[in-house]
């Protein structure tokens, strides 16, 4: 039986950036090895794009029905990233107890992990379906990875779901979602020599850029628990083309953060009726926000009784099995729809979002043997020692 660490390995050296999200290499191996495991595997993929491959794996049947997930796909290397690294980003080197290289942490230490958990347990008499989701597309989005399983029907309605990103081997229970808009203003252009003939649409854009700073102030009111307080960025300013010229266009790009159980449509509503406030103020200058992106939040009470064994299982462990909130997004916002009534879902895995993303990207030997340990029995006594 391949060993976690060796498995890990396999996974980083493949190479799965995204863009531009070709995950066929590294879905093929990780189709081959749980099927020669024993689970039943299938592999999809979205029409448009083909090559971006998910598998699922399947052991048993019944109730209750518990899913792994772990995307499969990992950021690219950035040209200036790349002289940075202090070893080949794909040879999986061990260095301090550490495994190096690109998506050692994110995400395939969780789902080594998982892969693990499933291969251990292909050959018992499970109580329950142990579902293990190798999803492609999670660093673009989502749509066509985890989203487009779900809405094409191939994910099954779960009791359970753990979902592997770096919370440190504690277990989360939310993350933000996002509403993202672009905001023109339109002026008129003339020669700066006499700009008061003109419609300055930066001059404008200033009042709409504190406008919106204000509003981020007014959002630290609202606050959960474990993700904190909503905020709202502009984070991106473009207008003018010359500065002896008054310019007649300018657009920010705004990213909205929303906590657990704000209605993306309000959010939505209240950035809208900002700028609309704003136009009598502006004129003769024009404002429009348009081109609104959402991605959801996601939230859980972790108070069902499988989520009350995974914390007794932390516990036990000698871990604090108080949930936390994770920072980063996560497919988990797109599985909301793969719970049962009363079903729960985690975030959970190895290591910090912090280490992701970035040159020299590692992931802790020991941590990412807590995590396999911690799902293994988490299984054991859920699937099989008749507990619930």
């Amino acid at each position: 039986m391949i060993s976690l660490i060796d498995l890990l390995g396999a996974l980083v050296r493949i190479p799965s950036p995204n863009p531009p999200g070709d995950t066929r290499a590294i879905a093929a191996f990780i189709a081959a090895t749980l099927q020669t495991a024993g689970a039943v595997v299938t592999t999809h993929a979205p029409a448009v794009k083909p090559e971006a491959i998910s598998v699922i794996a399947t052991i048993g049947s019944g109730d209750p029905v518990v899913m792994l997930h772990a995307h499969i796909d990992t950021v690219p290397i950035a040209v200036n990233e790349a002289k940075h690294w202090s070893v080949d980003p794909y040879a999986a080197a061990i260095q301090d107890g550490k495994l190096y290289g690109k998506g050692a942490v994110d995400d395939k230490a969780p789902l080594a992990a998982m892969m693990r958990v499933l291969i251990e347990n292909a050959a018992r008499n499970l109580r329950g379906t142990l579902v293990l989701v190798a999803a492609a597309e999670e660093e673009t989005g989502g749509v066509l990875g985890t989203r487009w399983l779900a809405d094409a029907g191939h994910l099954p309605l779960c009791d359970f779901i753990v979902v592997g990103e770096q919370t440190g081997n504690h277990i989360a229970a939310a993350h933000k979602g996002v509403v993202r808009a672009t905001i023109q203003t339109t002026g008129r252009s003339v020669h700066a020599t006499n700009p008061d003939r003109g419609v300055n649409a930066i001059t404008a854009m200033a009042h709409v850029v504190l406008a919106f700073a204000a509003y981020h102030s007014e959002l630290a009111a609202r606050l959960h628990p474990l993700v904190g307080h909503p905020t709202c960025n502009v984070g991106v300013i473009r207008g003018g083309s010359t500065a002896n010229a008054v310019p007649d266009s300018c657009e920010i790009f705004l990213d909205r953060r929303m906590i657990p159980d704000e209605n993306p449509h309000v959010v939505q509503q209240e950035m809208v009726d900002i700028v609309r406030a704003l136009q009598p103020e502006l004129a003769p200058a024009q404002v429009e926000i348009r081109n609104f992106q959402v991605s959801d939040w996601f939230g859980s009470s972790v108070d069902s009784p499988l989520a009350r064994a995974f914390a007794e299982v932390v516990r036990a462990d000698g871990r604090d099995p108080a949930p936390i909130g994770y920072l980063p997004g996560s497919d988990a916002k797109h599985l909301k729809g793969a719970l049962k009534p009363g079903g729960e879902m985690i975030i959970f895995g190895p290591g910090s979002y912090e280490v992701a993303h970035a040159y020299d990207e590692y992931v802790e030997i020991d941590a990412l043997e807590t995590t396999a340990r911690t799902l293994g029995r988490f299984i054991e006594r859920t699937m099989l020692n008749g507990a619930s």
